[in-house]
């Protein structure tokens, strides 16, 4: 028996998650400032959500997905993406119908792919997502990925580079589909296996396999952008000139497909250049999926997002050496000597965690030194003396610990005291 955390997974520790939860509360800020609402989805879905809506021909439905029968014989999966469970939920629970259109979603969850561990890429991986559903304008392809854009901007990266690409509508796919065909027909004895199928199926996946990445045919292979029609040319020129009007820098890259079906017009990437970031540059990606919800049974509503790992995310602060401003000090440390002084401190304790003030105390018995010692280590801003003496006179003895000054307050005025000297002089009225 294997009592170890499973492979592709990890414990994030306390010292981890703080910065999580700072990196979290920073993009649930940007997300409210663009009116972006919180959605949660189910952590697994019945597998052919993930079949229809990222596609039979896609490395994640074929080879990636954790998949499970319950015990009604239910073919159910873990939920390896974002946005088909997000469709789902849009069209079960007729979000079409509000008359706040287009519907603008944000989602944090984890994700499950059974692939290769490295660094970066695990089988549990944590991600931050957005879609906007029932809108074709050109402007929220810019919105979307001036959002994404900006969350890393506002963590402090730089080291940043988008690429974005089209892929046009359906008649566009379809005569760049026959060109990729016949092209690729000639060497289909020397594709792997994965890409002789995918030949037949979707050949725009030829393109993004892993495998088959340095053989000459790709380099030479048909572009789409050579098949894009007049409407496609149209659109795409409109999303670059919103990106250029938002001051947006970006590069066209005619081979960037991303890796599941649904995908059309507008697709991106956002990659970090910081020297010693890695292999594997890409840190967000997403683009339009018209035709999507009608997939899943609802009327026309042309959507677009991106996805976020925040696994990748964390790396790349890391790489550009950017330390998160976390305060990471405990407001106050309440020592106490005596039976009824720790009965008082616990009151006390209390009082000051209702009144918005952290606090903690002494749980291992310890003397007064070893207290001290406990509260140096929370790096306590504060600490409360409290003994015998006291309680009789109900008064305090408060330290300020980076200055060592010392006062006597009384219990009554405690809070008020306190919160004066945590908010730098200045009483909240």
């Amino acid at each position: 028996m294997s009592m170890k955390a499973p492979r592709g997974t990890v414990d994030l520790l306390p010292e981890q998650t703080v910065k999580w939860q700072f990196v979290e509360s920073k993009i649930k800020e940007t997300c409210n400032s663009y009116h972006y609402q919180e959605i949660r989805t189910p952590l697994f879905e019945h597998t052919e959500v993930f079949q229809r809506g990222v596609g039979d021909t896609t490395d994640i439905v074929q080879k990636e997905m954790y998949t499970f029968e319950d015990r009604g014989g239910r073919s159910l999966t873990l939920r390896p993406e974002g946005t088909a469970s997000v469709a789902r939920a849009y069209v079960e629970n007729k979000l079409f119908g509000s008359p706040n259109q287009p519907i603008k979603l944000f989602y944090f969850g984890s994700m499950f792919r059974y692939e290769r561990p490295q660094k970066g890429r695990m089988r549990q991986l944590n991600q931050f997502g957005t879609e906007v559903i029932g809108s074709e304008d050109p402007a929220v392809d810019a919105e979307v990925i001036d959002f994404a854009m900006n969350i890393y901007k506002g963590l402090g990266l730089k080291s940043l580079k988008l690429v974005i690409n089209s892929l046009g509508d359906q008649e566009s796919r379809k005569s760049h589909r026959n060109a990729l065909i016949q092209h690729f027909e000639p060497h289909r004895e020397e594709l792997c296996h994965d890409c002789q199928n995918r030949l037949d199926k979707n050949p725009l996946r030829v393109l993004d396999c892993k495998k088959d990445r340095d053989h000459p045919a790709m380099k030479t292979a048909p572009s789409i952008i050579d098949y894009l029609n007049d409407y496609s040319v149209t659109y795409f020129n409109e999303v670059k000139a919103y990106l250029d009007a938002l001051d947006i820098e970006y590069v066209v890259d005619s081979n960037l497909v991303r890796g599941l079906d649904y995908y059309n017009h507008t697709a991106f990437e956002i990659m970090s250049e910081a020297e010693g970031f890695g292999a594997i540059t890409t840190l967000a990606g997403g683009g339009r999926y018209n035709g999507l919800i009608e997939e899943f049974g609802g009327p026309n509503s042309p959507g677009i997002g991106f996805g976020m790992g925040l696994e990748r995310l964390l790396m790349a602060l890391e790489a550009e050496s950017i330390t998160l401003p976390i305060d990471q000090q405990l407001d106050c440390f309440v020592a106490n000597m005596g039976d009824g002084a720790k009965l008082e401190a616990t009151k006390i304790v209390k009082n000051l965690r209702m009144n918005g003030i952290q606090a903690d105390m002494d749980y291992q018995k310890r003397k007064m030194k070893g207290q001290l010692k406990a509260a140096d280590r929370f790096q306590s801003k504060f600490v409360i003396f409290l003994g015998d003496d006291e309680i009789e006179k109900q008064e305090v003895t408060l330290k300020e610990m980076s200055t060592g000054d010392q006062s006597e307050v009384s219990m009554s005025q405690l809070i008020e005291v306190l919160k004066e000297k945590l908010n730098g002089g200045i009483i909240n009225e």
